[in-house]
């Protein structure tokens, strides 16, 4: 089983809607800018927002974080959130699916619905530092 436990960067987002049309991808694309870490105590906080300077007339800024406590199995890593930017999450299991390319971790959330629209992510991560 990979270790998770670290802090790592956002390096790409892609997202699919159901019916398999490639949408923009999250968080402003290149720009999107993201931190995960995951202490070997089994907390976490994930912070992810699009870092363009200025985002076009019609878009919003999208910006989430969350923090709780984690486990991991080696293929699901599950928070139970105690406290995030969207007050529905709180008090929730936020569960990704989890796998590696190399060095990259994927993580896979649940298939959600952003501005009317059910979508598929996948987020890329690369490890920056050891906690």
């Amino acid at each position: 089983m990979k270790d998770i436990v670290g802090t790592w960067r956002l390096v790409k987002g892609t997202s699919t809607a159901e019916d398999g049309t490639v949408m923009p991808p999250p968080y402003g694309g290149e720009k999107a800018m993201g931190r995960v870490t995951l202490n070997a105590d089994g907390r976490m906080i994930a912070v992810l927002c699009d870092g363009r300077v200025t985002i076009p007339d019609g878009e919003r800024r999208e910006y989430t974080s969350y923090c709780g406590e984690y486990t991991f199995d080696g293929q699901q890593l599950i928070t139970k959130c105690d406290s995030a930017s969207e007050p529905s999450r709180v008090n929730t299991d936020q569960i990704r699916d989890v796998s590696f390319d190399g060095d990259i971790m994927i993580l896979r959330p649940p298939v959600r619905v952003i501005d009317g629209v059910a979508q598929q992510r996948l987020l890329r991560w690369e490890k920056i530092a050891d906690v």
